[in-house]
């Protein structure tokens, strides 16, 4: 057989496999972590990667929530997101 066809075969097996094992990281990576960040009501953060948690500005200036039942539905948003996953 030619050996350039040769040559070609193994440039494009390889070519497959570093866009294989790319395809995994970042699966791995980026996009389980977001999935799982998103199923727990976080907010994801892309360009750090990190799963953050929202904090009410209730409670960092210590004022009252003009609207109570805004209040009360994102405490309960939050009290669902720290309790601990069912598996």
């Amino acid at each position: 057989m030619n050996p350039n066809i040769e040559r070609l075969k193994v440039i494009f097996i390889a070519a497959f496999l570093v866009a294989v094992v790319g395809v995994g990281i970042w699966q791995v990576g980026w996009i389980m972590p977001r999935k799982q960040c998103e199923q727990a009501h976080r907010w994801w953060d892309p360009g750090e990667r990190v799963c953050a948690m929202p904090v009410l500005i209730t409670s960092i200036t210590r004022r009252p929530a003009a609207d109570k039942q805004a209040e009360a539905a994102a405490r309960a948003a939050i009290e669902t997101s720290t309790a601990p996953a069912k598996r």
